[in-house]
């Protein structure tokens, strides 16, 4: 079995944003060789994430921030973690830090629709996103 690593650096310019991802994680795919496998995106942030979803409409992820800031606030009375950032952290939690998606003829498997995100909760920053192919 081959494994490929690779780190990708994604400026975020918001607190809370979703940028696209899917042209650099294919890229990846292409310059590793392997035709059948599998592509682990993952984020090494506690306060962002990884997620699948459309990307035909950008209203799509714009609805996905919106609830996610509804339901859970930047600013809760309660939060007891001390840097302000709580809410970063929980929706990192519900979103998750990682998606596996299958690779077939040398290309990503995604629906005619979904494209891969990393999904900031805390930003702007300068982060990082690590995928490994497997074939």
């Amino acid at each position: 079995m081959n494994h490929f690593n690779e780190t990708l650096s994604v400026k975020t310019n918001r607190r809370n944003e979703m940028i696209d991802i899917t042209a650099e994680v294919s890229a990846t795919v292409e310059k590793s060789g392997v035709e059948s496998g599998i592509a682990i995106v993952f984020c090494p942030h506690t306060t962002a994430g990884i997620t699948i979803n459309e990307n035909a409409d950008p209203d799509v992820p714009h609805d996905i921030l919106l609830t996610l800031e509804e339901l859970i606030p930047h600013h809760r009375k309660g939060y007891r973690h001390n840097e302000g950032n709580s809410d970063a952290h929980v929706k990192s939690s519900l979103v998750g830090a990682s998606q596996t998606v299958l690779i077939q003829n040398g290309q990503l498997e995604l629906g005619i629709w979904q494209a891969v995100f990393f999904c900031e909760f805390d930003g702007p920053r300068s982060r990082k996103v690590h995928l490994r192919i497997t074939g």
